[in-house]
């Protein structure tokens, strides 16, 4: 074998003979001290590990809110690898200073920053969004068209879980630079639906029949908020109130809420005879029509039918 190594290698040129044995040379002088930086690495990985087992014990110790305590680890687990890597490039290569190093990391930074714009965009946007915790998983939010339940908020992206089922992973950029509206930010939430009677009504007693039937409805929370009921308009068939009561936040609970609501006002009016109108038409003609009796159909024989 080695007989055809020192064969191949008398055919290689001696410039490069030369050049392969200085590679040779410094790569057993180099080996001790990467030997020792990787070492070192696996240092670093424990003292990593060590601190994401933990730092997360100790926060939830202080009552720490779990997004909060995710953004330190995460800070603390970058922080000592970007330390752990500078050390161990200097000590496998003695040669390299820290400030040189240093800059290599800053125009680098800078270049990779350019052309991961977005990437970083969202990931500092998830650190803002952890820390100031806007909405949380669990909360029904709405936003550019994405409107549902939050199921997972990392650095990178927030996981929606819309009322249909589908799950919808957005990037945390859209919801740090546009308007969010969350659905479950309290408890309870105002609704609203549109009930007519007819003008041949008594508006004051069909305003109180609507106000009892609202109120006896057990998903209404009365005791929050009181029952509006107010007179909204004059429409095309009837008169048309503004009924307005409070009930739970989430989606599920103002859907069924309408559902109780619409069928005790419906019964309500209904015993207390008050009518709830189909739309009227009236029509009028420019010009008024001849009255004028249809000729009479004859039979075969010549005999007037009927």
């Amino acid at each position: 074998m080695r007989e055809i190594f020192g064969s191949l290698w008398a055919y290689f040129p001696e410039p490069l003979r030369e050049q392969l044995n200085g590679y040779g040379a410094v790569f057993w002088k180099a080996l001790p001290n990467v030997v020792l930086s990787a070492v070192f690495l696996v240092v670093v990985l424990f003292v990593v590990r060590m601190v994401q087992w933990l730092v997360p014990r100790t926060l939830r110790r202080a009552h720490m809110r779990r997004a909060l305590r995710d953004v330190i680890v995460m800070l603390l687990t970058v922080g000592i690898w970007l330390v752990g890597i500078l050390i161990a490039v200097t000590i496998a290569f003695p040669t390299i200073t820290p400030g040189r190093t240093l800059t290599a990391l800053g125009v680098g930074g800078v270049a990779i920053g350019f052309a991961f714009k977005d990437v970083f965009e969202n990931f500092m946007a998830g650190i803002l969004l952890l820390i100031r915790e806007p909405f949380s998983v669990e909360d029904y939010i709405e936003c550019q068209g994405i409107d549902g339940q939050v199921e997972d908020i990392t650095i990178r992206d927030t996981h929606v879980r819309q009322t249909d089922g589908q799950l919808v992973v957005a990037p945390n950029a859209m919801f740090f630079k546009n308007p969010v509206t969350i659905r479950t930010s309290t408890s309870f939430r105002r609704t609203t639906i549109i009930c007519g009677v007819a003008y041949g009504e008594d508006v004051d007693r069909a305003r109180d029949v609507i106000t009892e039937a609202v109120r006896h409805v057990d998903s209404v929370r009365d005791d929050v908020r009181d029952v509006q009921i107010f007179a909204q308009e004059f429409a095309d068939s009837s008169i048309n109130f503004e009924v307005t009561w409070w009930t739970g936040s989430r989606p599920v609970d103002i859907r069924a809420s309408r559902d109780k609501v619409v069928a005790a006002v419906k019964r309500a009016l209904d015993d207390a005879g008050i009518e709830i109108p189909f739309p009227y038409r009236t029509l009028t003609f420019k010009e008024p029509l001849s009255m004028q009796r249809a000729p009479r159909d004859e039979d075969k024989d010549g005999f007037s039918s009927g």
